[in-house]
């Protein structure tokens, strides 16, 4: 599945800093606004030791982990919605993604520049949601003129029409898609609009390294502000993270990061959050040739999750073969899961669980 989250947030709020870190990518990272023009685009391996452990049991010809695309997307300011700055561009691209990261700047530093001359988090995010909630309203109203004639007799353009007149109202009053009071059906029934704010989102608060553990004040700000959001809350110091990926040893990192009290890092915590936010799931493949994670949507079933290998799968599915990870990692191996009665043959109807070993039978 090609899955990609956008960083947002106002310029020189640690972007760019932040999407370095992510991707190993240099992004140019300068201390003056719209550094970031083009989108710079980074794959991201999905941190998971469950691959690691499958890995030394199976010990196969290679590895394959989960992938995630980060897009670092130039920085917005007010009148993006009308094109101010790079305000076109910045809602084209950020239009593409599946979530969206609003990183937040929650520190203090004289030495960078804040785009509005003083640090204030919830300012700088309501600048960025009146852009984007301007944009979608747009796109509603202009929508809605469009099929207001063909409602009065078509009953699937009178459903889109009741949809939108609800999300214009919301629009209207300052809240945000994806707080609409409309059913999963309804989401999905407007979805081909390409709505901004109707992505999912996380909020990712930069703060300096002595916040790093328990936040600060501008962090407690954040949460309060987005309490009703039900949106996640991330703590995360660019700077440390930025100093982190410039080790090349892995014990040289895990060294580091006991060092400041922290379990992992920003990074690993934000990829397992985005995976959260997009009700994500990881299965595997595992063979002397290939030990590999697939990403998946939470609910799919046997046969869909056949379908991210390849079409064909889905389409001549007969039966998966499904060992759980805890089981494959207790008996060490697929023949001892055999024997001991853990391999499981699933029909069409089976839904996938987070973990699972998989190997499917189907005809071409």
């Amino acid at each position: 599945m090609a899955l990609q989250c956008g960083i947002v947030g106002l310029p020189n709020v640690g972007k760019s800093t932040l999407f370095n870190c992510l991707s190993n990518a240099k992004a140019q990272s300068a201390n003056f606004p719209f550094c970031t023009i083009e989108p710079n685009v980074g794959v991201i391996t999905v941190p998971d030791e469950r691959l690691n452990k499958l890995s030394e049991l199976v010990k196969p010809q290679r590895v394959v982990p989960n992938t995630i695309e980060i897009v670092d997307i130039a920085g917005l300011v007010k009148g993006a919605s009308k094109g101010e700055g790079l305000g076109n561009q910045f809602l084209g691209n950020i239009r593409a993604t599946n979530a969206i990261i609003h990183v937040l700047r929650c520190f203090d530093d004289g030495n960078i520049i804040h785009v509005d001359g003083s640090v204030d988090p919830i300012r700088d995010k309501e600048i960025i949601d009146t852009e984007l909630q301007l944009k979608d309203l747009d796109t509603v109203s202009k929508r809605i003129q469009k099929i207001e004639k063909q409602a009065k007799n078509d009953k699937d353009a009178k459903k889109e029409f009741d949809i939108l007149s609800v999300v214009k109202n919301h629009l209207e009053t300052g809240n945000s898609v994806r707080s609409a009071n409309l059913t999963e059906d309804d989401f999905e029934f407007i979805g081909g609009l390409g709505l901004l704010t109707q992505k999912p989102v996380m909020y990712v608060c930069n703060v300096d390294e002595a916040s790093v553990i328990t936040g600060n004040a501008y962090v407690e700000q954040v949460k309060a502000a987005v309490a009703s959001e039900n949106a996640e809350v991330l703590i995360i110091s660019a700077k440390i993270e930025s100093e982190i990926a410039e080790l090349e040893d892995y014990e040289e990192r895990q060294i580091f990061l006991q060092d400041l009290g922290l379990d992992e890092s920003g990074v690993a915590k934000l990829i397992r959050a985005a995976y959260r936010l997009l009700d994500l799931y990881t299965y595997f493949t595992a063979g002397v040739q290939e030990v590999r994670a697939w990403t998946i949507t939470k609910g799919f079933t046997a046969p869909q999750a056949a379908g991210v290998i390849h079409t064909d799968f889905e389409k001549g599915f007969i039966r998966a073969e499904v060992i759980k990870y805890n089981d494959f990692v207790t008996l060490g191996s697929e023949n001892a899961c055999k024997e001991a009665g853990k391999l499981g043959v699933e029909g069409k109807a089976y839904v996938v669980e987070d973990g699972d070993i998989m190997h499917f039978r189907f005809n071409v």
